[in-house]
């Protein structure tokens, strides 16, 4: 993707992320983390034009808890219209818990794949072995799982291409890039050297933290990218005032979209452009 997709009007790919696994309702009251606080903020941003939720799950407490990703899973189904469903595989968890978030029944159509370990704080590294992502990309193949493949470095991006030389991820590779914190060097010059540097033929996102986020998703539009926004990366809408949802993020990217001259793609035309087959999900007879 390029300049060149931009002025052919290629339609952009909303993400939402409405909450991860490391701040809570401490940072910002507006966070939701419980399942049903969850799907309605997806819900609500589904209307204004999110095509993607990236989702994690919380216990009780708040505290990141990879195994209430079924009940999120089931409380955005019950209230989403035909938003496409990712969950985490990421944090600090070990691979046993990891799993968790494509052993949802039913399965979600996309997930989340790190492609090697990070640092977090001081004193947190995030280990994510090759083994542990070869583990990852075969299950999540096996069940028709798109996964979106996080980068957090630009050496990072070699794996793309290694995962699918060895046919372990399907193209079109969705590549996911990420700026900020202690990841890659968060300004225009690296974007550009990043997506410079990403294999013919993938699709790529752009993921920026806190105050990064509105500059650098701005930048991949005008690039022919897609973005991912909402309160996982950035509590804040301007400075020195915090969000009130995870919908007013996407209304402003929503916006600004338009405002470039491209348009917002539908879960349909999202799941088209990043070739993901429809599941057919066997609903109970008491949904709608």
């Amino acid at each position: 993707m390029s300049y060149d997709d931009y002025h052919r009007q290629k339609k952009v790919i909303v993400t939402v992320a409405t909450t991860g696994a490391v701040h809570g309702k401490d940072a910002n009251p507006n966070l939701p983390e419980q399942p049903d606080e969850i799907a309605r903020q997806v819900a609500a941003c589904e209307d204004l034009g999110a095509s993607i939720a990236h989702l994690h799950g919380r216990n009780e407490h708040g505290e990141n808890d990879a195994s209430r990703l079924q009940a999120v899973n089931d409380a955005i189904r019950e209230r989403c219209d035909d938003i496409i469903i990712q969950n985490t595989t990421g944090g600090q968890s070990p691979y046993e818990r990891r799993v968790a978030g494509i052993r949802t029944n039913p399965p979600p159509e996309m997930a989340s794949l790190d492609l090697g370990p990070f640092k977090r704080d001081k004193h947190i590294i995030t280990n994510h072995t090759r083994n542990n992502i070869e583990r990852l990309a075969v299950e999540m193949q096996s069940k028709g799982i798109k996964p979106e493949l996080e980068v957090f470095n630009s050496g990072q991006l070699a794996e793309v291409k290694r995962l699918v030389d060895e046919g372990l991820v399907e193209e079109p590779p969705y590549i996911n890039l990420i700026f900020g914190g202690s990841f890659t060097p968060a300004n225009p010059q690296t974007l550009l050297t990043m997506v410079d540097n990403i294999p013919d033929g993938a699709e790529f996102n752009v993921l920026a933290i806190g105050p990064h986020q509105l500059p650098l998703t701005t930048m991949a539009v005008l690039l022919g990218g897609h973005v991912r926004v909402g309160m996982e990366d950035n509590l804040y809408y301007r400075r020195g005032e915090k969000a009130q949802s995870n919908q007013q993020l996407v209304e402003r990217t929503v916006e600004i979209i338009d405002r470039l001259d491209r348009e917002v793609a539908t879960p349909d035309e999202a799941r088209e452009m990043l070739g993901i087959s429809r599941q057919q999900v066997e609903r109970p007879a008491d949904w709608d």
